[in-house]
């Protein structure tokens, strides 16, 4: 059995300090209070045929309710997640103002065992960090993608 896949694209800008990328705090009563490894390449999940590119542009749209960049798409290639999830990540340049986004929202019960359904913004916001400190807060599993992506800058130079 194929496990389960998710696709995502991390925007990053050219910025005076330096390489800057854009995380998405994740949304929901189980992130609120949490800032280290609380943070995510805006991402989704996606089932074939639909090809992993396709899915994370939609996904990007859906988190954050603005059209992905257009731009050369960096391939960040996969990584598998602690949960066994492979996660598919390209790197786009672009730019936008984190308090335009709209993000998508989900339902959960919560609190858990209490019959309550709650609706929950996937993504509760957005910022752009350095490398080093997005390092900090971006979840374990999607590290490399960092690393990744400042290999693919070093090339273009």
């Amino acid at each position: 059995m194929v496990g389960k896949r998710s696709a995502g694209l991390l925007l990053y800008r050219r910025a005076a300090g330096g390489v800057e990328v854009l995380l998405g705090h994740m949304g929901g009563p189980l992130w609120e209070r949490r800032d280290a490894r609380a943070w995510s390449v805006p991402k989704g999940e996606y089932v074939p045929p639909e090809e992993a590119r396709d899915a994370a542009r939609r996904e990007f749209e859906e988190e954050l309710g603005m059209p992905p960049p257009a731009g050369r798409y960096l391939p960040l290639g996969d990584a598998r997640q602690p949960s066994g999830k492979v996660v598919t990540v390209w790197a786009v340049e672009g730019d936008l103002d984190p308090r335009h986004i709209v993000p998508g929202t989900f339902e959960m019960e919560w609190p858990r065992g209490s019959g309550v359904t709650g609706s929950f913004p996937e993504i509760d916001r957005v910022a752009w960090f350095p490398p080093h400190e997005a390092r900090e807060r971006l979840v374990a599993g999607q590290q490399v993608f960092l690393d990744r992506l400042a290999e693919q800058l070093a090339g273009e130079g």
